[in-house]
């Protein structure tokens, strides 16, 4: 009990108990707070969001240029696409045709994946009636009509990424754009120039196989897509590729 007192007084006056170095001690405390702030300062960089550098409307070089390198791209296999793949999958809807629409994703990532990488206004449209340019060039089955589409298709994206002023980036808003692309295309163009004679629960049908295809094949599709190129080290220029680095850095 005396013992008890004489170091709760130690304490009051000021001296650490017997046993206790208090350099020591404080060294410690001084080391924990370090890393505490460390962590924190971890968690905020990992939360921040990565935007194109500079002036917001200002392309850079690199932008432009990858952005037409990725359109080319794109063009190239949508005409694949149109060629080898899209008439082989038509056959497996024959019995029911509304249900086609499930292939509309494709022809929407290239908005998708240009907002996400050039993170600047304009990249969604630029890539989308760039590819579909290439698109008709080495031949498509629906002609001209391909850039109208994709003038709707890359629009929708724009307006998604412009309703966050460019500065959410996230999984979630590749899949609103992938969706509302979708509507888009399909409300504006599809309805009238492809299904005509649809009934209305038809055409709502077709509406959302579109709109799943634009959240699964565009959104999920797109997001995953540029993840990947990223992680190669292909896209280091651009903030995406700082966000990878610095995921890296803080595991």
């Amino acid at each position: 009990m005396l013992r008890t007192s004489k170091i709760l007084d130690e304490f009051g006056r000021g001296a650490p108990p017997r046993g206790i170095d208090r350099n020591s001690t404080g060294k410690k405390l001084h080391m924990a707070i370090q890393e505490t702030q460390k962590s924190n300062d971890t968690t905020v960089l990992a939360r921040k969001p990565f935007i194109a550098s500079g002036r917001l409307w200002s392309w850079r070089g690199v932008d432009l240029i990858t952005a037409a390198m990725l359109a080319v791209a794109f063009g190239v296999a949508f005409w694949g696409f149109d060629t080898f793949i899209y008439p082989a999958l038509t056959l497996v809807f024959v019995g029911f045709p509304p249900a086609g629409e499930i292939m509309l994703g494709v022809w929407l990532v290239p908005a998708v994946v240009g907002a996400l990488v050039i993170r600047r206004p304009g990249a969604a449209l630029f890539i989308e009636l760039i590819a579909a340019n290439i698109e008709m060039i080495l031949g498509s089955g629906w002609g001209a009509g391909v850039l109208l589409s994709a003038l709707l298709q890359g629009l929708a994206v724009e307006l998604v990424f412009a309703l966050f002023r460019w500065k959410r980036f996230t999984l979630a808003i590749a899949v609103l754009g992938g969706v509302f692309s979708a509507i888009l295309a399909i409300t504006c163009y599809e309805w009238w120039a492809y299904v005509p004679g649809y009934s209305v629960a038809w055409r709502l049908i077709y509406l959302g196989f579109g709109m799943v295809s634009g959240a699964l094949i565009a959104g999920v599709g797109g997001w995953a897509l540029v993840r990947a190129l990223a992680r190669t080290g292909a896209l280091n220029a651009f903030p995406v590729g700082q966000e990878i680095r610095e995921s890296r850095r803080s595991r």
